[in-house]
């Protein structure tokens, strides 16, 4: 049996600078980490490992620096590592992104089971897993709270939906997105650092993948473009009343519904 898990490297600051005519993240020279979510898609792939006797790769897309988060896997207990990287596949929005780790994964044999985050600290968009599915053309599903039952044909879990926990059973081959909170995250060991110190790392390209049109990766294959991008606005002020409980309790209520945080019963 063979699981995927889907990493990526973030930006380890919130600042980051854009590139002002694409609205891409500009990552080179800055300090990253491994997307705090994608722990737990980690943990939830070795736990299974070891009880399914399956082998585990971990695949990210990103530039030549990315292979950190591919080491750091290995510290975890991760067997083997990809890399799609090529710069055609840069500027890539959530849906060339999908086809491109999707193009990725075919090309490594595909898996019996993908695992992915919930999302990733510098997109938020959540998407990818989703796609990464639709373009597999396997059954998949999302925020997975808790995983019932593993077993050599399907797996069962408890689903977070906004109302309700549903339970399912997914057959291989399958793609879920787990939730913050599945398992706590193991750390890196400093003996499986040495050991694993030499270990290759197989990088893609776009030539290695059986899709060589490079209108459908990057920039080029991505639908959705940034109109407009920049930080958070700062309009922080403070006032300092003084009087007894009445008096400024009084004030504040004018206040509140001067800025009409105060909503009239119907």
């Amino acid at each position: 049996m063979k699981i995927i898990v889907c990493i990526k490297q973030v930006p380890g600051t919130s600042q980051v600078e854009i590139d002002p005519k694409t609205g891409v993240l500009k990552r080179d020279g800055v300090e990253s980490k491994m997307n705090p979510y994608d722990l737990y898609a980690l943990e939830t792939a070795l736990r299974l490992g070891k009880q399914l006797g399956a082998s585990i790769t971990a695949i990210t897309m990103g530039p030549p620096q990315a292979e950190a988060v591919l080491r750091e896997a290995f510290m975890m207990g991760v067997d083997e590592g990809v890399l799609l990287s090529d710069r055609r596949f840069g500027g890539a929005d959530v849906l060339a992104t999908s086809y491109t780790i999707s193009q990725g994964i075919r090309a490594i044999g595909g898996a019996d089971l993908i695992i992915c985050g919930k999302q990733t600290t510098d997109g938020d968009t959540a998407q990818v897993g989703s796609e990464l599915a639709e373009f597999l053309g396997i059954p998949h599903a999302t925020g997975v709270l808790r995983l019932r039952e593993c077993t050599e044909t399907g797996i069962e879990a408890d689903l977070d939906l906004p109302l309700q926990i549903e339970t399912v059973h997914i057959p291989y081959p399958c793609l879920v997105t787990v939730e913050k909170g599945i398992y706590e995250p193991r750390l890196p060991s400093f003996k499986k650092k040495l050991a694993t110190a030499d270990r290759p790392i197989r990088k893609l390209t776009l030539d290695d993948l059986e899709d060589h049109d490079a209108k459908h990766y990057g920039l080029n294959g991505s639908p959705t473009q940034v109109q407009r991008i920049f930080p958070p606005e700062n309009h922080r002020s403070q006032e300092r009343w003084e009087g007894n409980p009445s008096e400024i309790a009084e004030r504040l209520l004018h206040r509140l519904d001067e800025q009409k945080f105060l909503q009239q019963p119907r």
